[in-house]
């Protein structure tokens, strides 16, 4: 089929994800809403922690990281789908396109990791209280961070490295962004073998950091059985933020990833819908968790509301 198509040079594409919804503008808002919401908590949540020196604790640290990686794999697609619901204005270049590929793998790779060492925090906390910060200290926090993004950077750039020596045939994207399997089906190259890669890559990543979770936490309770019920106490409340999520996150994507599996045959409609929601739903959510659920952060912001209260 490719063959019979000419190859061509592609300045830019154009986004065609959008064109059957019958109402682009009332989604575009709503998305645009939500955005904003996501960049504006998770905004506040690396404000508090960066100017409150009492937070400046790994703990902290690896939540401040998140915030960044949500803002960042939101960013990485959002303002294109906005921009093409509201504005209508539907083309990208091509070299805004690979780097929003880029982004948006490296984006959901970090959360993967950055959940994942958060867990190793939590394990660290439990199993090993009084040596947490001999342990686990600032300057480790972030070298480790700094080790994640190089390895999700370098993990991600397999993604420009196998498209961009490929020929294009097609200008236009049958998705909502610039995403990998869009991106490939514009090629002149059966997409089958790429689709594969990114499968196995996606897979490995998200079972892997998720089996990686689930043994810290066996670890965690194991090791917990014989103390206390204060120790219990402690463990709920160290970690149920965690656990939250957790949930948030590899729940939704796990739903997509089975549903795709199984051979679940869904609307564009549906299939938008729940991409979008593995996107903007964690994080959403996990700037309140964090701010609602950890006691400094809290306190912090009700100290913040109290100051700007005209009746006190």
């Amino acid at each position: 089929m490719a063959q019979n198509v000419s190859r061509k040079p592609i300045a830019e594409f154009i986004i065609t994800g959008f064109d059957t919804f019958e109402k682009p503008l009332t989604v575009g808002i709503v998305i645009f809403v939500v955005y904003t919401l996501v960049m504006l908590t998770n905004f506040a949540n690396i404000c508090f922690i960066v100017f409150d020196k009492r937070l400046h604790q790994p703990m902290y640290f690896f939540i401040c990281n998140l915030a960044v990686v949500d803002m960042l794999y939101c960013t990485s697609s959002c303002p294109t789908i906005i921009s093409v619901l509201v504005v209508g204005y539907k083309t990208i270049s091509f070299a805004s396109c690979i780097l929003q590929m880029f982004a948006f793998g490296l984006g959901f790779m970090m959360e993967l990791y950055t959940i994942s060492i958060m867990a190793f925090d939590r394990l660290i906390a439990i199993v090993n209280p009084l040596r947490y910060h001999s342990i686990l200290t600032n300057f480790r926090s972030v070298l480790l961070t700094f080790v994640l993004w190089i390895l999700g950077s370098a993990t991600m750039a397999v993604l420009p490295a196998t498209v961009l020596p490929l020929p294009f045939c097609y200008s236009t994207l049958k998705f909502m962004f610039c995403d990998y399997g869009s991106v490939v089906r514009a090629t002149c190259v059966d997409p089958n073998p790429y689709f594969d890669l990114l499968s196995i890559l996606s897979s490995f990543s998200l079972f892997g950091t998720f089996v990686f979770i689930c043994g810290s936490y066996v670890w965690i309770v194991s090791a917990i059985k014989m103390t206390s019920i204060g120790s219990k106490q402690k463990f709920f409340n160290t970690c149920f933020s965690h656990l939250m999520v957790v949930t948030c996150y590899y729940g939704p994507s796990f739903v997509l990833t089975v549903l795709t599996r199984v051979g679940v045959v869904l609307t564009l409609e549906e299939r938008h819908g729940l991409r979008l929601g593995t996107i903007l739903g964690p994080s959403l959510v996990n700037p309140f968790i964090y701010c609602l659920r950890t006691k400094e952060i809290r306190n912090r912001l009700m100290r913040m509301i109290s100051k700007v209260n005209p009746f006190d």
